[in-house]
């Protein structure tokens, strides 16, 4: 594993460039930051200030088509204004597979479908807007360009169509139901127990993993850590999740059919203290200064896991993924690295 410290502001969104040797991060304002990577170091080379407000999500299409959608021409980014006809704060955004429309969600309680319309030379967008109730927290596209995940704060995650015929062929039948005309809804979980903060499809795309307050759910496991923010399958039957616990847990899944969750444990290779013990005198001190007896800061800097405040997104790729942080750092995982460092652990 690697951790990366670009920031001393939190790192509230981030996404990656195709070949994964740039990454956007936005520093929990409304600049987002393009950083590549050189040798083992990363240099900003981009910062887009375009926004007038914080932003909230960024996905980065792997040919290079960033809404505002951002155009990269020769070295420098050009944005194109999307018209998305909202009246709250945009939440989250996720480009579909095939890169001809992206989705956005919203606290407007709607989910927007945006495309590019040739004929005009403009992004244009179409709303889903039933039966959401409540913000919009999390997305992830299906592979076949068409099914939609979406959760929310009103104790709901549901699959959508999002078809639009303008710009893709009718898609065929999937294990989630064939009819798929736009905002079609093809499934809708029962009540979650509390909001829920990350959704994605797994692998094989026929389950769908979220998490809330209280739940971790493909089946429904009731967690063992702080509250979850995110998560992401790294293999087909297993899934990673992080949040203010400040590192990841594993939790594989028997095949769907068995429909069980469980924790396969921490995947932070915690860091041994040596530190000598303490007077009572120092004891005393700390407590004063850094409201903690043992010596560790209160801001977290005495925590053991590579991130030191929470883990607010987690992005995956092959044998690979990736946690951004509240701490302003980033941290590369290598699943490989992590079976031969944590005892017992098999990820499969």
């Amino acid at each position: 594993m690697a951790y990366h410290s670009f920031l001393v502001e939190p790192i509230s969104c981030h996404a990656w460039n195709k070949d994964r040797t740039q990454i956007a991060i936005c520093p929990n304002n409304h600049e987002v930051h393009i950083y590549r990577k050189s040798g083992a170091k990363w240099t900003k080379v981009h910062e887009l200030k375009e926004h007038n407000g914080q932003v909230t999500g960024i996905d980065w299409a792997p040919e290079n088509r960033n809404a505002y959608v951002w155009m990269l021409k020769g070295r420098t980014w050009k944005p194109m204004v999307v018209i998305l006809r909202i009246n709250r704060a945009a939440r989250c955004v996720r480009w579909a597979p095939n890169e001809n429309k992206f989705t956005l969600g919203s606290g407007s309680r709607v989910i927007s479908i945006c495309y590019f319309e040739q004929e005009n030379d403009w992004w244009v967008c179409k709303h889903i807007k039933k039966p959401i109730c409540s913000t919009v927290f999390s997305l992830d596209w299906h592979p076949n360009n068409v099914l939609l995940a979406a959760s929310s704060c009103n104790f709901k995650c549901w699959i959508f169509s999002a078809y639009i015929k303008e710009v893709e062929e009718r898609p065929a039948p999937t294990p989630w139901g064939s009819k798929m005309s736009f905002g079609e809804v093809m499934f809708e979980s029962s009540n979650s127990c509390g909001w829920v903060h990350g959704v994605c499809f797994s692998a094989s795309r026929s389950h769908v993993a979220w998490v809330s307050h209280k739940k971790m759910a493909v089946a429904t496991l009731a967690s063992e850590t702080l509250l979850l923010l995110a998560l992401t399958f790294i293999t087909d039957n297993s899934l990673v999740a992080a949040g203010h616990d400040c590192f990841p847990v594993l939790s594989p899944t028997k095949p769907p059919a068995a429909g069980t969750l469980s924790f396969g444990g921490q995947l932070d290779v915690l860091k041994q203290s040596s530190q000598r013990g303490l007077t009572a005198r120092e004891r005393f001190q700390n407590l004063d200064k850094k409201a903690n007896s043992e010596g560790g800061m209160a801001t977290g800097s005495g925590l053991d896991s590579l991130h030191k405040k929470s883990v607010s997104q987690i992005s995956a790729k092959c044998s690979q993924f990736c946690t951004a942080g509240m701490d302003g750092g980033m941290s590369i995982w290598d699943v490989k690295s992590l079976e031969s460092a944590l005892k017992d652990l098999k990820i499969k």
